[in-house]
């Protein structure tokens, strides 16, 4: 892992991560990013908006940061998840250092995931779909 991801918050910090996050986009554009599964529409428009302008990967890994932690904060109060650090094989296949277990012990990557929506786009993507699946609201169309 780079030395530069070491410098990203551990699971005990996602939440106040997030929160930071939340108090930065709602101060400047009034967003109501409440930590509903109804926000996470509104993530995959600010991803998508950030991709169409153009932005260089580098230059808003930060922003894309704290949306994963977003999301991830959603998983955590919404579906009964909690922040974990992953371990160095878990870091080397995620590429994050940390991600949330679900209650049956699945672990997922929301960081992951944003940077996904950002890189590929298109529904595939959808953080929204993304928490519906998981958490089992949602069925994915079979092939």
């Amino acid at each position: 892992m780079e030395r530069a991801d070491e410098r990203l918050p551990g699971a005990g910090q996602m939440r106040s991560y997030a929160a930071a996050l939340v108090d930065r986009v709602t101060a400047r554009g009034r967003l109501p990013l409440d930590y509903s599964v109804a926000s996470l529409r509104l993530v995959d428009m600010l991803v998508d908006g950030l991709r169409k302008g153009g932005a260089d990967r580098e230059r808003v890994r930060g922003t894309l940061f704290g949306l994963g932690a977003y999301v991830g904060e959603v998983l955590v109060r919404r579906a009964g998840g909690e922040w974990v650090d992953f371990d160095e094989e878990q870091r080397a296949y995620f590429g994050q250092p940390v991600g949330v277990r679900m209650p049956d012990g699945r672990i997922w990557n929301p960081v992951g995931k944003v940077h996904n929506r950002f890189e590929v786009g298109g529904p595939q993507e959808s953080l929204r779909t993304f928490y519906l699946v998981l958490h089992g609201r949602a069925r994915r169309a079979a092939a």
